[in-house]
């Protein structure tokens, strides 16, 4: 079956178990998932139940699309994403947001659990992603392209949209909230970095390093949606603090910044106009 056919097929059942058209998405990263259980009269379908859908296995990822409103405006949450780590493709990883560019999507809000690598940052800082670094070895989209949705040589001059992080810092400007910037860089997992990879990272101009989100850009781009992406900083890089890395660490702290989180993503939410 081709992938436009797959496609089709999944949001179908999606249009039927859901009142909702939202032209805005949320893909929820690990610990930041409490927002999409705070949505307005919301409905839920689970992964397991989605044609061609793949399920999250990844701690702190619930696994299920939850459409509500959000300050106001309809939108779709992704609670829970999908990784290379646990043994997807790339086009597996991305599917999802191929569905999205066929469900309506303009606009596109990434967020994830991250390393802090420029040595300001601290544990519970939120950074906007100005760019990134693909250092999964792979491009989801490598092998014919795909017609339906985009151009064979896809332009990533300004893949997190302009627009979008304009929005994104004043919302953070109303509401209080340091709001860093930074270069993202997405290596495979599941094992953190070394520090010398870090060291290499961080004389390559990262801020921040993690295991999600370049792949999905990719293909938001390549699918014609407006793409923006803030980190969560869990924890410092490997080697930036004298002390081990840990997965508790990152829910932790994702959790704790849940709040702010939450508050600004609603801003930029009513400020997107449409």
């Amino acid at each position: 079956m081709k992938l436009i056919e797959m496609v089709q097929e999944t949001v179908e059942y999606i249009q039927a178990k859901t009142k909702y058209r939202p032209e805005i998405a949320i893909v929820l990263g690990s610990g930041l998932g409490a927002l999409g259980d705070s949505l307005e009269e919301a409905e839920q379908i689970a992964y397991e139940e989605l044609p061609h859908w793949k399920s999250s296995t990844a701690p702190g990822h619930q696994g299920r699309l939850i459409f509500g409103l959000l300050g106001g405006k309809p939108v779709l949450c992704m609670q829970g994403r999908l990784h290379f780590y646990e043994g997807y493709t790339q086009k597996e990883i991305t599917y999802p947001i191929r569905v999205m560019a066929k469900l309506g999507i303009k606009n596109l809000i990434l967020s994830n659990a991250a390393g802090g690598i420029n040595i300001d940052f601290q544990p519970g800082d939120l950074m906007l992603i100005t760019d990134h670094i693909n250092f999964l070895g792979e491009n989801p989209l490598m092998g014919p392209n795909e017609d339906d949705f985009g151009v064979r040589f896809c332009d990533m001059s300004y893949a997190y949209h302009p627009e979008l992080r304009k929005i994104a810092l004043e919302a953070a400007a109303e509401i209080g909230c340091p709001l860093r910037q930074g270069v993202y860089v997405a290596t495979t997992g599941p094992s953190y970095e070394t520090p010398a990879e870090i060291r290499m990272f961080r004389l390559w101009g990262a801020s921040a390093v993690g295991m999600s989100t370049v792949p999905e850009v990719i293909v938001a781009n390549h699918s014609g949606l407006k793409t923006m992406a803030i980190s969560c900083i869990t924890n410092m890089a490997a080697g930036v603090l004298d002390q081990p890395l840990t997965e508790e660490e990152v829910l932790t702290t994702g959790e704790r910044s849940g709040a702010i989180f939450r508050q600004l993503i609603q801003k930029i939410v009513e400020k997107i106009e449409g």
